[in-house]
């Protein structure tokens, strides 16, 4: 089948920065983020954090856009174009295929999270949260996710707000890369800009910002471990966006004309300081309730509402607060499709809107899987997380750095100090520390996880599974 270069591209810079800010910026800054830092040493993680999109993050996103923009394909078509350019194995492939496939595992249960969102603002549009305690707020979520009262009504009632988040991405994906989702972006991420310093300039006036400060940016040394790297490098992967065959789509669609290290570093930064403020947009709040800031993901849907609901003008921005979530959520899962719908419409006879319906519906029925059975969301967060992620990331950087010449990543990224920079980091501490994370992280999540005992040598690196008792 003969595939061709993309002809579409970014309508101009703007619309391209604002496409892939909104493709980072989504519910990682928001609902993983928060309770990540809290649970994992507050300024410590922070600081670790920065160190791993520095050194991890940025040079990876470099590499994913050169590759897309130097092939001008999908990121299966992509990679493999690029591999028979430099006279390698076809088997290369697989770093786009990992990358598509984590891609679409993780928008399966990302757009339920999604379906979340718009039952929790649709609440705050009602004022339900106003004088609910923290009893209530948790029987509240159970029931909105069907584990509560009323399960299959609530249910069904999920599986609505996920076709309607499901349609409004077929529409926009389908109606194509300038009139679709950098239309939609232009206009979704300057409204989100504005949200965010209301919300932040609310919580800062009306929360705890001392504490929230002291929190966020005191390193608390003795909470940090093993884990806290593999929470850290996990959440820049998450967030950014990398390692899913995502920014090598959208760099596809890059003109000649764009600087790709200047670029990545507005993308990762945007990203890494939306991050940032969002702690600023709910600790201050957390802090003033009285609540555990290292509350675990039910920081943000069990938290949130009651301390929304107990400070004065918290109804109107607990509004706010949720629909700003749930514009980061659409912007982010918009372009996970994209990498989907982007390979499928390369096949002859696939329309870009007929590709995006089939990608919607394979979608929906996944979801409603996971509406169904709540287990193998955690499931899929575990495989996608802590073994696909940092695989598609590992593969991504060796193909990067090894694979292809210097002369043609050269060619997009420029010769020079940067180039000499990049080229090093991708060569040698990058793969080392993926690999590193991939293996060890998956043996602490598995012991952790699901209680499996480890030998003894991993045990006294790792620490031991609390969960079991001491031999």
């Amino acid at each position: 089948m003969e595939i061709g270069r993309k002809t579409e591209t970014w309508g101009s810079k703007f619309g391209f920065i604002m496409a892939a800010v909104g493709s980072s910026v989504g519910l990682g800054n928001f609902w993983r983020f928060p309770y990540t830092a809290g649970e994992n040493g507050g300024g410590a993680f922070i600081l670790i954090y920065l160190a791993c999109v520095a050194f991890i993050g940025l040079p990876l996103l470099m590499a994913e856009y050169a590759m897309g923009r130097k092939s001008g394909m999908s990121a299966i078509e992509g990679v493999q174009s690029l591999a028979r350019a430099e006279n390698r194995s076809l088997n290369w492939g697989i770093v786009g295929w990992v990358g598509t496939l984590t891609a679409t595992f993780i928008l399966s249960f990302y757009v339920v999270i999604s379906s979340w969102l718009i039952a929790f603002t649709l609440q705050a549009v009602q004022g339900k949260f106003t004088g609910m305690d923290a009893a209530a707020s948790g029987q509240n979520f159970n029931d909105v996710i069907g584990v509560g009262m009323h399960p299959m009504t609530s249910k069904w009632y999920i599986l609505f707000l996920l076709a309607l988040f499901l349609a409004a991405n077929v529409w926009i994906v389908g109606r194509g890369v300038k009139g679709g989702i950098e239309r939609a972006a232009t206009v979704l991420m300057p409204a989100f800009f504005i949200m965010l310093v209301v919300v932040v300039g609310f919580a800062l006036a009306n929360g705890d910002a001392g504490a929230a400060a002291k929190f966020l940016l005191t390193p608390k040394w003795e909470d940090v471990g093993f884990n806290t790297f593999l929470e850290a490098i996990g959440q820049a992967f998450f967030s950014i966006g990398i390692g899913v065959g995502l920014m090598i789509t959208y760099g596809a669609y890059l003109s000649r004309d764009t600087n790709i290290p200047q670029s990545s570093g507005i993308v990762a930064g945007s990203d890494t300081l939306v991050a940032l403020i969002a702690g600023f947009a709910i600790f201050p709040i957390v802090f003033a309730a009285g609540l555990d800031p290292a509350g675990g993901p039910s920081l943000f849907f069990v938290s949130m509402p009651v301390a929304f609901g107990s400070i004065p003008g918290g109804a109107i921005m607990a509004v706010v607060f949720f629909g700003l979530a749930l514009f980061a959520a659409f912007t982010s899962s918009i372009s996970l499709m994209e990498v989907s719908v982007s390979w499928l419409e390369e096949r002859q006879g696939v329309t870009r809107f007929g590709a995006s319906i089939g990608i919607g519906v394979i979608l929906f029925l996944v979801g409603s899987a996971y509406v169904f059975g709540p287990d193998y969301l955690d499931f899929m967060d575990f495989v996608t997380g802590n073994i696909l992620l940092p695989l598609g990331g590992l593969l991504a950087v060796i193909f990067a750095g090894w694979i292809l010449s210097r002369d043609m990543m050269a060619t997009e990224i420029g010769e020079g100090t940067i180039m000499n920079v990049w080229r090093f980091l991708l060569r040698w501490p990058v793969p080392a520390f993926l690999a590193f994370i991939l293996i060890f992280g998956f043996f602490d999540k598995i012991q952790q996880q699901y209680n499996v005992q480890l030998p003894g040598f991993m045990t006294s690196f790792l620490g031991p599974n609390n969960e079991l008792p001491a031999e």
